[in-house]
């Protein structure tokens, strides 16, 4: 995003928070994500609404009536509380206005998680869920399938994720079928890492030979955080062919610690 729309979404994050307090906080988050990705919808398929609703060269009040006329009644007052001030913000193109009301309401529903002690649950689910589509390849084909309907794409999905996940997780993945901004496995992945933001926590991704316990991970996230000077959320994953040791990924750097790398090394010294 370009820094307008960087500073337009994190007033109206704000705004979100502030306002899905009032009341039941876990059922008023879960309906202002829902009906937000209601509204994203609604302009994917109106062109003209989504310019009139964000046109930085209408005034902020034309564009907050204009979602006060169309919205007014129809959804829940807190979601139209955040959807006015949305519109009511500068931002620097009308896809980036779509991508702010995308990033909106998964944070809404990471909030209603948050509520019910579900967050840290949410974030691993989707990030297993994210390695099961990456190795499921046939399943994420049929996801990403742009000449399929969503509601299809989105039953099927429901149907692998049934009484497997939390409701939040089940919400946050579906959102993604029929708007993957990248692809259903990087978007999913995202929302995890989304999710560790809102527990102020980096994440590092860790490919081990074998799977790690809770107290190999928890070690391993103390080592992290010392290297790197915050907390840090663990991802982890198996991959055999490590033959040992782990490889660990924080953002751009890599570490590589696996014994196979250690056999690679040895034999370039050696040759």
């Amino acid at each position: 995003m370009h820094a307008a729309s960087r500073e337009a979404l994190n007033k109206a994050a704000e705004h979100l928070d502030n306002t899905i307090q009032d009341g039941n906080v876990v059922a008023t988050a879960a309906q202002t994500g829902i009906e937000l990705f209601e509204v994203v919808d609604t302009l994917d398929d109106d062109r003209t609404l989504r310019i009139a609703v964000s046109d930085p060269s209408v005034e902020a009040e034309q564009r907050t009536g204009i979602v006060e006329r169309l919205y007014g009644g129809k959804i829940a007052e807190p979601t139209l509380s955040v959807l006015k001030e949305v519109a009511r913000q500068q931002w620097s193109t009308t896809r980036e206005f779509r991508d702010g009301l995308v990033e909106l309401g998964r944070r809404s529903l990471l909030r209603g998680a948050e509520a019910q002690g579900q967050l840290e649950q949410v974030e691993e689910e989707l990030f297993q869920l994210s390695r099961l589509l990456d190795r499921e390849g046939k399943l994420t084909q049929l996801l990403s399938d742009r000449t399929a309907e969503s509601s299809a794409k989105r039953g099927l999905l429901a149907n692998v994720l049934y009484g497997k996940v939390t409701m939040f997780t089940e919400a946050l993945s579906l959102q993604v079928i029929g708007r993957p901004d990248k692809n259903p496995i990087d978007d999913i992945a995202g929302i995890a890492e989304q999710a560790a933001q809102l527990r102020n926590r980096s994440v590092a991704h860790v490919v081990a030979a074998e799977e790690l316990n809770e107290g190999q991970q928890a070690s391993l996230a103390e080592k992290l955080g010392q290297i790197y000077g915050r907390d840090m959320s663990i991802h982890t994953e198996v991959d055999a062919s490590l033959l040992g040791g782990v490889v660990v990924r924080v953002g751009d750097e890599i570490i590589d610690g696996s014994t196979r790398n250690h056999i690679e090394r040895l034999r370039a010294a050696l040759a």
